[in-house]
């Protein structure tokens, strides 16, 4: 098997486990939030990233990898950074109606590609771009009912999305800068967001709920999904980081939107939510688009990898011309040193 083929193999089993991890622990959530009615969100993020701190820990004493420590003051900003915009999401998603968060999380997309653009100087093909297009008005449709708006709720979620967007680039630019693998910069920036949420989860979530996270009562079945709640946490970060370390923040976004779509289905199927042919048809346009940029990224990638192999296949034959050219009489040599020029006697031998 081929380095581009395992590449592939890689991609294709972070972006499955990323998934699969991600629609079980909303699955979770969704029990523990709406039925057993523990809300505070901010401080279970705190618990999961923790509990993902530990498990790498346990994993580098296994030495299953190697622990590579960078530049501190990156590593600090971007797990600080990360938290931030945690919990900017969920102040967002407190002070705006459930269509306008909606929104937020769309306005994503565009928000990293306009980055990416201005920055990075990466280009998006019109292809692309209409494949975004497409995808997001069918999750617009499929999950914006409301759009009530606020003075408050609008800066918000526009700090929400800006952090976000700069949070992913990062992610991605830090580990192909520093040449980090996606477990070493989770271990090593995992304190940071953990440490950031923990300390302002519980004012957080009390602000937003109007109850303490330490008066809450924790019978065993609520601890039994924040264990496992965190324990699927584990596989979500670590698939996060390994998704844009391999693909990019846009695709992680693309791949986000799959999860909404998923988790509409699955809510319809095992939870018996709601569903409208408003939900049917959205999804569908936004199945499109997914497909559609799954298919021009790919094409895309293609070329870029012949154009590549053309340029080295061309190089090699560069490095294996001649350094000395006999044609017609002259000779040349490749350090510019004089030399008495060589010639061809009628009988095929050379004479100096």
């Amino acid at each position: 098997m081929g380095e581009g083929e395992r590449f592939q193999l890689g991609t294709v089993g972070a972006l499955s486990l990323s998934v699969v991890s991600s629609v079980s622990i909303v699955i979770c959530n969704k029990a523990l939030i709406s039925s057993l009615g523990f809300t505070f969100a901010t401080t279970l993020t705190s618990w999961h990233l923790l509990v993902t701190f530990c498990s790498l820990h346990v994993a580098l004493w296994m030495k299953l990898f190697e622990h590579k420590p960078f530049d501190a003051r990156t590593v600090m900003g971007f797990g600080i950074l990360n938290g931030i915009s945690i919990g900017l999401l969920n102040l967002s998603l407190g002070f705006n109606s459930v269509g306008f968060y909606q929104m937020t999380k769309l306005a994503i997309i565009p928000c990293t590609v306009l980055l990416e653009t201005l920055f990075f100087l990466k280009k998006f093909s019109r292809t692309i771009q209409l494949s975004l297009t497409v995808l997001l008005l069918g999750v617009g449709i499929a999950t914006v009912t409301d759009l009530q708006l606020n003075v408050l709720g609008s800066v918000l979620s526009l700090l929400a999305v800006v952090t976000t967007c700069i949070a992913q680039i990062m992610t991605n630019t830090i580990q192909k800068k520093f040449k980090v693998s996606s477990t070493q910069l989770l271990y090593q920036s995992s304190p940071y967001q953990a440490l950031t949420l923990f300390v302002s989860g519980p004012f957080l979530d009390a602000f937003l709920t109007n109850q303490n996270v330490f008066a809450f009562q924790y019978t065993p079945q609520v601890l039994f999904f924040i264990v496992l709640s965190c324990l699927i946490a584990v596989s979500v970060n670590f698939s996060t980081f390994l998704v844009i370390g391999k693909t990019s923040p846009v695709t992680y976004q693309v791949l986000g939107h799959l999860k909404t779509c998923l988790v509409l289905a699955f809510g319809y199927v095992l939870l018996h939510d709601p569903f409208s042919w408003r939900n049917i048809l959205g999804i569908l346009i936004a199945m499109f688009g997914m497909i559609s940029y799954s298919y021009f990224c790919t094409i895309e990638s293609q070329q870029k990898a012949n154009e590549a192999s053309a340029q080295i296949s061309q190089v090699k034959e560069s490095e294996s011309d001649p350094l000395i050219t006999v044609e017609n009489g002259s000779g040349l040599v490749a350090d510019g040193a004089a030399a008495k020029a060589p010639v061809w006697s009628s009988n095929k031998d050379l004479h100096a």
